[in-house]
């Protein structure tokens, strides 16, 4: 494998640590008190933006013409450090995957940077690829994928994905990569391998990285 790449939000870490609760307050922050949408507003709006574009902001860059770059400063301006604190076995795991490891999110770069600090992880990921890599498209949108692919200078069968969201990995699986579900339940036959968190994901490529040809 050429590029092993991780998700950050809730795949790095467990979604119990609940951080997206402390962006989400920011979001519908940013969105009644910088665009000035009524409160009433924003839930509908949001769930709107989602369903049309796969993120709030899309939505706001074409109907609000909001600065992408304030809005992500604005929004991860969090002290993930209340929610997050080092995590020496999923540093040993991901230290032991013998292929390069990046970071592949919707979120910003500084956000990702303040969350693989706060995991005790700085030094393991080669590059982080954020919602910058397709003009703020958000996965699973294609586009970030073939930004990403691109950068690499790879194709679909060169990768593996980690990741928590299904429809992400859906994409990833399109392109030819091979997917692994971080999460519980029912998945799809997109899904190559299912494991419980982000450790056991590099625990398992280790494992077929290492597997002797026949």
């Amino acid at each position: 494998m050429k590029a092993i790449l991780f998700d950050l939000d809730n795949t790095l870490y467990p979604a119990e640590r609940d951080l997206f609760s402390l962006i989400d307050i920011r979001i519908n922050h940013y969105m009644k008190e910088v665009v000035a949408i009524p409160d009433g507003e924003v839930d509908g709006l949001r769930r709107r933006y989602w369903t049309e574009y796969g993120a709030t902001l899309q939505g706001l860059i074409r109907h609000y013409q909001v600065d992408p770059e304030d809005y992500l400063d604005y929004v991860h301006d969090v002290d993930v450090t209340t929610r997050l604190q080092p995590d020496p076995s999923l540093r040993l795991a991901i230290s032991q995957i013998p292929a390069e490891c990046y970071v592949f999110t919707n979120g910003s770069r500084d956000h990702a940077e303040r969350v693989i600090a706060a995991l005790g992880l700085d030094d393991l990921f080669v590059s982080i690829f954020d919602i910058r890599i397709a003009d703020y498209q958000p996965k699973p949108k294609i586009d970030p994928y073939r930004g990403v692919l691109q950068q690499l200078n790879a194709i679909g069968d060169d990768c593996v994905m980690i990741e928590d969201s299904l429809p992400n990995l859906q994409t990833a699986k399109q392109l030819g990569m091979t997917t692994v579900h971080v999460g519980s339940g029912t998945t799809g036959n997109w899904i190559d391998h299912q494991v419980p968190d982000a450790a056991c994901a590099a625990r398992l490529l280790q494992k077929q990285t290492n597997r002797p040809k026949d």
